[in-house]
């Protein structure tokens, strides 16, 4: 297992990162994973063993009660809390009432504190805020979170499903301020979902914030449980919740090319669709969740595969994005820029 730079901290983070959304199973998160307390503690500890020291959780998980088997892991291994970075976020709808959701300063506050108390925790190593809050000024945002950070109970702070813009004027906001400011982003990414490539990419490796990809596998689709020939397995969650979004057609295209680098190599579609998005530029740490111990184990294999220089090509090529403006007239014009 290596292990990379948490943005521009001195922070190290595996380059594996244990999500833990299948833990609980409660309300609208039942599809993605019922995982109760007894395993989700034995894959805990299997994923610390194999040397991952950076676990993902949110509170809406399960309505809270992911963020609570993950606690009670941590407490009944008897892990050393300096030997992990726990992440978890805010901003999704924890109750009825009307500031029980967003990103003010008020519902961030009171969701640290309310995480805390079920991670049995006395600090967040990264709080993500979970999206994007259209009624709540940026600025009243960073100033909620720089409180909890100041407050120690979070050390360090990052975004998820943010567009690129958004991230960049919050951190100009809190450099003018002498606020913390975000060190990652987590974003969907896999071979079969490239679109951060085109704005989130380039500026977070300008801007030197880390890149957190969440399902690498396409919601399932890249487990290799789907083919042309096999629409629906019967045994994934992508059959009762089909997200994220993917070109099915374009996938499988994809999925062709990695059935025959997998065969070669003799390993699994999944673990050459994880060691593409391992090996992408500016990826930190990519976040692979499990239902079971087979899952997780063939999850971690893949930081053993190397894939050849060629295999990238053959992969690139055939989950290549279509070129958008302004990318294409920036192409254009660059040709003369150079001496020739």
């Amino acid at each position: 297992m290596n292990y990379n730079q948490l943005g521009k901290t001195g922070v190290l983070v595996s380059e594996l990162c244990l999500g833990t959304m299948t833990f609980g199973g409660k309300g609208f998160w039942v599809p993605i994973g019922e995982v109760p307390q007894d395993e989700a503690t034995q894959i805990v500890k299997s994923s610390i063993d194999a040397g991952i020291n950076f676990i993902d959780t949110a509170n809406v998980y399960s309505e809270g009660l992911s963020e609570i088997i993950l606690g009670k892991a941590i407490n009944d291994l008897g892990l050393n809390r300096q030997q992990l970075v726990i992440a978890t976020k805010v901003r999704g709808r924890m109750g009825p009432h009307a500031n029980q959701v967003g990103l003010t300063r008020l519902h961030i506050i009171d969701s640290v504190n309310d995480s805390l108390s079920r991670l049995e925790l006395s600090h967040i190593d990264l709080l993500y805020i979970h999206g994007v809050d259209p009624i709540t000024p940026i600025e009243e945002t960073m100033r909620g979170l720089e409180e909890v950070v100041r407050s120690g109970k979070v050390r360090y702070i990052g975004v998820s499903n943010l567009p690129a813009w958004m991230m960049v004027k919050a951190n100009d906001y809190a450099d003018k301020m002498g606020f913390e400011k975000f060190v990652a982003t987590q974003n969907y990414y896999s071979v079969a979902g490239r679109d951060i490539e085109r704005e989130i990419v380039p500026m977070a490796i300008s801007e030197g914030i880390s890149i957190m990809p969440w399902s690498p596998l396409a919601g399932g689709f890249l487990s290799g449980k789907y083919t042309r020939t096999n629409e629906i397995a019967g045994e994934s969650r992508r059959d009762s919740f089909d997200f994220p979004p993917v070109n099915k057609q374009k996938a499988y295209d994809i999925i062709d090319v990695m059935i025959e680098i997998g065969e070669k190599h003799n390993v699994t579609v999944a673990q050459v669709a994880l060691s593409w998005v391992l090996k992408q530029a500016g990826v930190t740490s990519v976040i692979i969740g499990a239902k079971n111990q087979h899952q997780l184990n063939d999850n971690i294999r893949s930081v053993n595969l190397a894939l050849s220089s060629d295999e990238l090509l053959q992969l690139n090529q055939v989950s290549e994005l279509s070129s958008e403006y302004p990318a294409w007239m920036i192409s254009r014009q660059i040709l003369g820029r150079f001496p020739s």
